[in-house]
């Protein structure tokens, strides 16, 4: 999609501090962090919300998760992280392009706790 920021962010249209990049994946830290470690990881593949995603993103996906304790350790989370991707309206999704963030190196807030 051409007018998608993170597909923008892709194409090199728009700077990021980038954190990791391979041929489908790419990492880089969050301009309004909401924690010391505030990474994004998103797939170069544009698809909009994880309920869009179909059984051929499987791999780009588990990819991602794998990921994200090695991002995390990287940038300083330290003992602990969250790895969260908000899904549509309801869900808090703000960029319609799918997108886990990863926020740790520090304490956390008081969590719902399952």
């Amino acid at each position: 999609m051409s007018d998608c920021i993170f597909c923008r962010i892709i194409r090199g249209e728009i700077p990021c501090s980038k954190v990791y990049e391979d041929d489908e994946i790419l990492a880089f830290r969050d301009i309004h962090p909401q924690a010391a470690v505030h990474a994004l990881i998103i797939p170069k593949k544009h698809v909009a919300t994880l309920a869009d995603a179909s059984p051929e993103d499987a791999e780009v996906l588990g990819r991602m998760l794998v990921l994200a304790p090695r991002i995390a350790k990287e940038l300083g989370a330290g003992e602990g992280f969250r790895s969260i991707i908000n899904t549509g309206k309801h869900g808090g999704q703000e960029v319609y392009h799918l997108h886990m963030h990863i926020l740790g190196g520090q304490q956390m807030p008081a969590m719902i706790k399952y």
